[in-house]
């Protein structure tokens, strides 16, 4: 097991030295980072209502979380469904400990893209005032976004293995920005009619954010969360409850995607994409 933790890990560097090499995908790290910009920009002068907090600030922290879960969800689906539909996870199925080998390294790969995500927009923190960090938020920091990509991950791969083609996955981009909006990332939840409030409870996305803003802005901007609190008990308790859960179920759900697996199944699914493009 060491051995194919090991070669799990190496091939996730390898991976992560590949995207950062590709245009395509440095492109899709900066567009994120420009858009936030552009945001917090729009948001100068503006406070969280009832506090003297900037809004940007509460904007940049929560969008760092944003980041955080997009790519644990929807950054490692894709990964799948493009390794399913070219035939990368049937190479993995065919070689001893393949697919334990390869889910290790496309894990190490979505770990790497969320902090060089979150790096990205780094800048933005001159853009606004009020942020703010010491010794218990570092602490925070370091098990929280563990957590967080512990519990988003999973659900990525099972997403990514339910689909075979990324085409077909792009649609769940809208459920997934329909979450952005109710989960508190550009405007403080307690603005949200309280149905749409215990909606956005029940998903990770506003745990981390909410996480990150206890980390990050001062504790005066807890009167605009709900509750009046930070609830970190909560936090910890909801992000280690869709850890478990995805721990429980993604290896099922991978292990009968593997089994489905075939040679004249991703042959099936070269001929369509080829179709599509008039080839």
């Amino acid at each position: 097991m060491t051995r194919v933790i090991r070669l799990g890990l190496a091939r996730g560097g390898v991976e992560l030295r590949q995207t950062m090499t590709n245009g395509q995908d440095v492109f899709g790290y900066v567009l994120p980072a420009v858009l936030l910009l552009g945001t917090l920009v729009l948001m100068r002068g503006s406070t969280v209502p009832g506090t003297g907090i900037a809004l940007g600030a509460h904007t940049f922290v929560s969008s760092l979380g944003m980041l955080i879960a997009i790519a644990g969800v929807m950054t490692m689906a894709q990964y799948l469904a493009m390794d399913r539909e070219d035939g990368t996870l049937l190479r993995a199925k065919a070689t001893p400990d393949g697919m334990t080998g390869y889910l290790i390294g496309k894990s190490v790969l979505v770990a790497g893209v969320s902090v060089i995500s979150c790096l990205v927009v780094l800048p933005g923190a001159l853009l606004v005032d009020s942020l703010s960090l010491d010794a218990a938020g570092m602490l925070l920091l370091f098990v929280l976004i563990p957590l967080a990509l512990l519990a988003t991950m999973p659900f990525g791969a099972m997403l990514g293995a339910l689909f075979d083609n990324v085409r077909t996955l792009s649609l769940l981009m809208l459920p997934i920005f329909g979450l952005v909006g109710i989960s508190g990332i550009f405007y403080p939840i307690t603005a949200l009619p309280g149905w749409l409030q215990g909606v956005a409870q029940l998903f990770p996305m506003y745990w981390l954010g909410l996480g990150l803003r206890s980390a990050l802005l001062p504790d005066s901007l807890v009167v605009a969360e709900l509750g009046g609190s930070w609830r970190h008990l909560q936090t910890f308790l909801m992000l280690g409850i869709w850890s478990v859960a995805g721990l429980a179920l993604a290896p099922g759900v991978l292990r009968r995607m593997a089994r489905r697996e075939s040679g004249s199944a991703v042959a099936a699914r070269r001929e369509r994409a080829m179709t599509r493009m008039g080839v």
